[in-house]
C-alpha cells in the first residue's frame, strides 16, 4: 500500500527498457516520472500510463547536462517532495574500431552513461534520505563485465564504471536506508540494438547464449521490479546479469 504514495523516476523512460520499467512500476502502484530527453516520446509514454489509470507524468531531462538534471529533480522535489525509486536507464552507444575510436564520442558516452548516473543518483538520494528509504537501480550491461565484440571501447568501459559506481553507492548510502544495485542485461531487442547490431552480429551473439535468443524488455524490467521491492530490502551492491546464461558460457557449442 505504501508504494501507492511512492514516486519512481526512470531516466530514459520513454522507449526500450526504460518504457517497460515505467509500465511495470506503474502496475506496482508507483507514481512514475518518465524522464527523457525526447519529451514528446516521454509524454506519449506517460499518456499511455495515465490512460490505463496509473499516476504518471513526463519530464524532459538531458542526463548529459548537469543543469538539466538539477532542474528536473528540483521540479520533482517541488511537486512531490520525495523520490523513492530511481532507475537509471538513459544511455548512449556507438561502435568504432579501438585504434580509431573518437575521443569526443568516448567523452560523450562517459558523460551520459557514468556522470549522468552519478548526478541523478546524488539528487535522488538526497530526497530519499528524508524518509530513510530508497531504491536505486542502474542499468549496466554484460559489456561492462566482459568484452562483447569489437568497437565497444566507450560503451563497455562506461558500463564497467557504472558497476563500480553502484558498489560504491551501496556502501555510502546504506546508513540512509537506501539500496543500490545494478542490472546487467545481455542483448535485448530495443531501438538501440536494432541500429547497432548487424544481422551477423545478432546471429553470432545468439549462438553464444545458452538460451539461443535475445532477451525482452519485460525480462529486464522484471529484475528491476524485484530490486525495488520490499522483498529486496537486504540486497545492495550486487550486479544481476539478465543474459540467458551468456556470462556463464565459456564454449556453449561444445
Amino acid at each position: 500500500m505504501e508504494s501507492k504514495q511512492r514516486v519512481a523516476v526512470v531516466t530514459g523512460g520513454a522507449v526500450g527498457i526504460g518504457s517497460e520499467v515505467c509500465r511495470q512500476l506503474a502496475l506496482s502502484g508507483f507514481t512514475v516520472v518518465v524522464a527523457d530527453l525526447d519529451v514528446q516520446a516521454a509524454n506519449n509514454m506517460a499518456g499511455k500510463l495515465t490512460d490505463d489509470g496509473h499516476a504518471a507524468e513526463a519530464l524532459r531531462m538531458d542526463v548529459g547536462r548537469a543543469e538539466s538534471i538539477a532542474e528536473g529533480f528540483e521540479k520533482i522535489a517541488e511537486k512531490y517532495g520525495r523520490c523513492d525509486v530511481l532507475v537509471n536507464c538513459a544511455g548512449i552507444a556507438k561502435v568504432f574500431p579501438f585504434l580509431d575510436f573518437p575521443l569526443d564520442n568516448f567523452i560523450a558516452t562517459m558523460n551520459v552513461n557514468v556522470t549522468g548516473t552519478l548526478l541523478c543518483s546524488q539528487h535522488a538520494a538526497r530526497l530519499m534520505t528524508k524518509n530513510r528509504w530508497g531504491r536505486i537501480v542502474n542499468i549496466a550491461s554484460v559489456a561492462g563485465m566482459r568484452a562483447v565484440g569489437k568497437g565497444r571501447t566507450a560503451y563497455g568501459t562506461s558500463k564497467g564504471a557504472v558497476i563500480a559506481l553502484t558498489r560504491q553507492m551501496a556502501v555510502e548510502l546504506a546508513d540512509y536506508g537506501i539500496t543500490a544495485n545494478a542490472v546487467a542485461p545481455g542483448p535485448v531487442d530495443t531501438p538501440m540494438t536494432q541500429i547497432l547490431h548487424t544481422d551477423k552480429f545478432r546471429s553470432e551473439y545468439s549462438n553464444a547464449i545458452p538460451m539461443k535468443r535475445y532477451g525482452t524488455t519485460s525480462e529486464i524490467a522484471c529484475a528491476v521490479s524485484f530490486l525495488v521491492s520490499e522483498g529486496a530490502s537486504y540486497i545492495s551492491g550486487i550486479v544481476m546479469p539478465v543474459d540467458g546464461g551468456f556470462l556463464s558460457a565459456g564454449a556453449p557449442s561444445i
